[in-house]
């Protein structure tokens, strides 16, 4: 069985794990888990499992590979399930394997927060630092466009203005 971390998705924001993936995790076949949940609906809201759309669909299966349903494959579109509703699913399957996996599963899912947890602290220090470069290059910029300014007056220097005009001599009225 591949590592439980590679059978968690991104999918709308959310890591989930696939209904036959975490079927075959607790020893059960796929449409005994998904008869379990429909049977227990009120257990399972919105936020623990979703049935995936047709896009996010066809995404997962050039990710990972699934045949067609022409050739043996899925014939619909799976549920996706987060990681309480993982949990909630173990206990409705009520199966000692099924229990017992459900560790492994919330441990799966919890090394993957701690590993995205990581990068989203690394993403937000990088963010920090660009916005002290940028500042820093601001001042720096305003610097160089403040020399260029004097250098150009230099070469070319502005216009004198235009003299005075001369008092006119004689008898003015």
């Amino acid at each position: 069985m591949r590592e439980l971390e590679t059978l968690i998705y991104e999918i709308r924001g959310q890591r989930v794990m696939l209904d036959s993936d975490l079927a075959r995790i607790y020893g059960v076949e796929t449409k005994s888990l998904n008869r379990s949940v429909k049977r227990n609906r009120d257990r399972f809201p919105r936020d623990f499992v979703f049935q995936v759309s047709s896009h996010e669909w066809k995404n997962l299966r050039c990710q990972i590979g699934t045949s067609s349903s022409m050739h043996g494959g899925r014939r619909g579109r799976p549920y996706a399930f987060t990681e309480h509703g993982a949990i909630m699913a173990a206990n409705v399957l009520n199966s000692p394997r099924a229990v017992q996996m459900s560790v492994f599963v919330v441990r799966a899912f919890l090394k993957m927060r701690a590993l995205l947890g990581d990068k989203r602290d690394l993403a937000q220090k990088l963010a920090s630092l660009e916005k002290e470069l940028k500042k820093r290059l601001d001042v720096h910029a305003a610097v160089i466009v403040t020399i260029l300014q004097r250098v150009m007056d230099i070469i070319d220097p502005p216009a004198l203005p235009a003299p005075p005009p001369k008092p006119r001599i004689g008898f003015n009225p």
